[in-house]
């Protein structure tokens, strides 16, 4: 890989055919050392690509800074997304993985990319987990948005989320199904986090997708 990301990647075991993958982002202030006990359960099935965002962002790192909540600085976002979509592309390349079976999970800010990673990747995402996050207004009004009438989409939230309000989760639903966006949304009882129950669901969702 010629990418500039820092990542942490493991194969699953089957050789034969192509292989789906998973694609992780972290939150600001995390690693990519975060993610990966989420998809533990499609190790030996899955190529499992967990990528560390490229700012220094103490105790951690992120992928891009924000202005305020909601609100990231457009100039980074940009080039981080299309760094990002060229990772995948990269990746189903050199490990020839499944086009059609290729998922990315987010957490807070990488449910953001998540997202928007889906709005403009098209058919090359087939499904989305995303973990308390939300749909930037400038990704829903001037990006170039590709054809996801194919896309399965996870949303959660928890409750009680004070750092990203559970209602932009509930806004991001009505957004991405006015697209015609097969999508899955869950709240539970919890903060900025994941709760057993969360963990759970997402995984039966990408099994099922």
């Amino acid at each position: 890989m010629k990418s500039p990301f820092t990542f942490i990647h493991t194969a699953p075991e089957a050789t034969a055919g192509k292989q789906p993958a998973i694609f992780l982002l972290h939150g600001m202030g995390s690693n990519e050392e975060d993610l990966p006990q989420l998809v533990r359960e499609f190790k030996d099935s899955h190529h499992i690509f967990s990528l560390r965002g490229p700012i220094v962002f103490d105790p951690g790192y992120a992928f891009f800074t924000i202005e305020e909540e909601g609100k990231p600085i457009r100039v980074v976002f940009d080039e981080v997304l299309t760094y990002i979509q060229a990772f995948i592309h990269e990746a189903i390349a050199e490990f020839e993985l499944d086009e059609e079976r290729i998922y990315v999970l987010g957490f807070s800010q990488g449910a953001v990319l998540a997202q928007s990673l889906a709005l403009t990747m098209g058919s090359v995402i087939r499904g989305v987990v995303a973990l308390s996050g939300y749909i930037p207004d400038f990704v829903k009004t001037d990006y170039r948005k590709q054809s996801v009438d194919h896309l399965n989409i996870f949303i959660s939230h928890g409750e009680y989320d004070y750092i990203i309000p559970p209602q932009w989760g509930v806004e991001s639903k009505g957004y991405l199904e006015s697209l015609g966006v097969n999508v899955t949304f869950k709240t539970y009882n919890d903060g900025h986090g994941v709760t057993p129950e969360n963990h759970q669901n997402l995984v039966e969702f990408l099994r099922q997708s």
